[in-house]
């Protein structure tokens, strides 16, 4: 018995079809569950929290408006903008900033969002409880200023690479100006 090619495309044509046809149907029934999730009620007595988050417009503006007052000054700095949790939204490392900035930046932006302050206030805390630099991802060193809504922080603006923590901290007060401009 001879099969024309005809067929055996066609055949395979059929058999691709039968499997498309049920992969599509998988993927329409694996999606389902999360459309009625998403749809499903709160049970009664839990509760829920919501978080306001900067955009990453807003948080590109003030790590910008810090480099650029950096940069006026002659200053090669690395400027990093975290959210409530830490996590970087914006990093930017200007021409030349050491190698060191990069980290330092963001550990003392997630310092400053975590404890709602300026480092250089918190450098002021370490005399009183010193374990306090011990925890992980922080850095108590001034240049750095946190960004609250309503007095709740939201993100941190922190700056590293200045001759000194106080020329950084004044440059992440540059980028937390631009944020109400």
């Amino acid at each position: 018995m001879t099969v024309s090619i005809r067929t055996c495309v066609a055949g395979g044509a059929a058999a691709l079809a039968v499997v498309a046809a049920a992969f599509g149907a998988v993927s329409a029934n694996a999606s389902t569950p999360a459309a009625t999730a998403s749809r499903a009620t709160v049970a009664p007595g839990l509760h829920t929290t919501t978080s306001t988050h900067l955009t990453v417009d807003s948080a590109a503006k003030a790590a910008q408006a810090a480099l650029d007052a950096a940069e006026k000054d002659g200053q090669r700095v690395t400027v990093a903008v975290v959210d409530r949790n830490g996590t970087t939204v914006v990093t930017l490392r200007g021409d030349g900033a050491g190698p060191q900035s990069y980290e330092s930046a963001e550990k003392k932006a997630f310092t400053a969002v975590a404890w709602n302050a300026p480092t250089s206030a918190l450098v002021e805390r370490l005399a009183q409880a010193p374990t306090l630099k011990d925890i992980p991802g922080t850095l108590f060193l001034a240049g750095a200023v946190p960004v609250a809504v309503k007095g709740a922080p939201v993100a941190g603006i922190g700056v590293a690479g200045a001759p000194s923590g106080a020329m950084d901290e004044d440059y992440a007060r540059a980028g937390l100006a631009a944020l109400t401009r």
